[in-house]
């Protein structure tokens, strides 16, 4: 029988009674990636299966003293209070050791008050190393130019279409050097190191992203996929292997993202290889190259599902969890924009443990929000009730935006596991009920905890009131 709130106070009792802590941080779920195979979800120090959703979080205008000041206790207040969970955090290595050996410790700090408005609204961080186009040697951010080495090679901007500076010459040199030279390869480890030691601990940060959008030198007569797979096979594999090991010198909890190179978002399954850690993330990037260049979607063409079938051979393979660190056209108002967030809404969910959108910021391009904090139009399909911890196996989850109901099944997990399973509501009246030995509280607005007896299987409805 369906019901709400709370069922009988000898129930609540027993469901709300001192358990022991569970014997590992395990794995309790699995996401069918649509292929019939399942992906490991991600989880929490009690073993829960997590969902991540959220925005990148950014300041790329501002470097020094004014590095990071963009980046407000505002923008965690207002994600929390659509229901997100989850920012990716830019951080720059450039403003980090603008100086071989000298690391700004006023940088670090910046960094760490935006992770305490994290704490404090309940948002989980994945700290990311971003580049784009290498670094400030060619006019953008990232790796710093004590770091950058062409050779001599040509550069050529083209601020009309920037991805573009990729492959010039220069550009892909300058990667070649940081993945094969020796003392760039220790730089870039010591970087990590000093990261980790620092935030190592705070209740935050979840994991770190090593580096965004990681791209490398073309060989002549080389097409691009195979360029992408060697790259990522022969230079990314052992790089991620190598920041990894420098990361749990100093933080042994927290997640390492594994990101292939944005070719993956082609429909092209990437050549990383094993990644030697137990608490590794496959984090693609979701981009479409013709949506980028401001194309509408055309739902004819079957990119959702081209870039799904290649984006899950990894994590089957491999046994790791997908959490897709950025997604988002730049032109969302285009007619067929509404019907591409709902698929791609739907897509995510059947194989991921959450994703980063881009970009929370307040105006026009990628931006999530308007200057008033409204959603953007059609991104509004982004905030839908989830299941943010869920202690137990997963048996199925999914969300119905026409009827406005999420319906969740899970087996919960035995006596020594959690029996707290959070759900996140977006701003809106929402029902909460369950079928199964659970009870429901509702400890704050946009905020649903079940609770259920170890060991039983639980169905929980989530209903939107307000429409019609």
């Amino acid at each position: 029988m369906l019901r709400t709130t709370l069922v009988a106070g000898a129930l609540a009792a027993a469901l709300l009674a001192p358990t022991a802590a569970p014997t590992a941080a395990v794995p309790t779920a699995a996401a069918q990636d649509g292929t019939g195979g399942a992906i490991p979800v991600l989880t929490d120090a009690k073993g829960r299966a997590l969902t991540l959703r959220g925005w990148n979080v950014e300041d790329k205008a501002h470097r020094g003293e004014q590095a990071l000041s963009a980046i407000t206790e505002k923008h965690f207040r207002d994600m929390r209070a659509k229901g997100f969970n989850f920012a990716r955090l830019l951080v720059f290595w450039d403003d980090l050791e603008p100086r071989p050996g000298q690391y700004s410790q006023d940088y670090l700090r910046r960094i760490e008050r935006i992770l305490d408005w994290a704490e404090k609204y309940d948002v989980k961080v994945l700290i990311d190393a971003h580049q784009d186009v290498f670094g400030p040697a060619f006019g953008h951010r990232g790796i710093p130019e004590w770091a950058t080495r062409t050779d001599g090679l040509p550069f050529e901007r083209n601020p009309d279409d920037w991805f573009s500076e990729y492959f010039q010459p220069a550009v892909q040199r300058a990667f070649t050097h940081l993945y094969e030279d020796a003392d760039l390869r220790r730089a870039q480890a010591r970087m990590w190191r000093v990261l980790a030691e620092r935030f190592a601990g705070h209740p935050a940060v979840i994991g770190y992203d090593p580096v965004n959008e990681p791209m490398g030198e073309l060989r002549e007569g080389e097409d691009l996929p195979t360029a992408a797979r060697r790259i990522e096979r022969e230079q990314l594999t052992p790089m991620y292997n190598r920041l990894a090991d420098a990361i749990r010198s100093a933080d042994r909890d927290a997640w390492v993202f594994v990101e292939p190179t944005p070719i993956v978002g082609e429909g092209v399954p990437t050549g990383l290889g094993r990644i030697d850690d137990p608490k590794v993330v496959y984090a693609p990037h979701f981009y479409n190259t013709g949506m980028e260049a401001g194309a509408d979607y055309d739902p004819a063409a079957g990119w959702i599902e081209s870039y799904e079938q290649a984006v899950t051979q990894y994590p089957k393979e491999y046994k790791v969890p997908v959490v897709v660190g950025e997604w988002g056209p730049l032109n969302n108002s285009l007619p067929n924009m509404n019907r591409f967030y709902r698929e791609a809404m739907v897509s995510l969910g059947r194989y991921s443990s959450g994703w980063a959108g881009y970009v929370w910021c307040y105006g026009g391009g990628y931006c999530a929000v308007n200057g008033d904090g409204t959603f953007r139009t059609n991104k509004e399909l982004t905030a839908e009730p989830y299941a943010e911890a869920v202690a137990g196996t997963v048996r199925a989850s999914s969300y119905d935006a026409a009827a406005g109901v999420y319906r969740l099944e899970y087996d919960a997990a035995g006596p020594r596991g959690s029996r707290v399973t959070e759900l996140s509501l977006p701003p809106g009246a929402w029902q909460v009920a369950t079928r199964g030995r659970a009870i429901v509280l509702r400890p704050a607005q946009g905020k649903a905890l079940v609770l259920a007896t170890p060991g039983t299987r639980v169905t929980v409805t989530v209903a939107a009131t307000d429409r019609g």
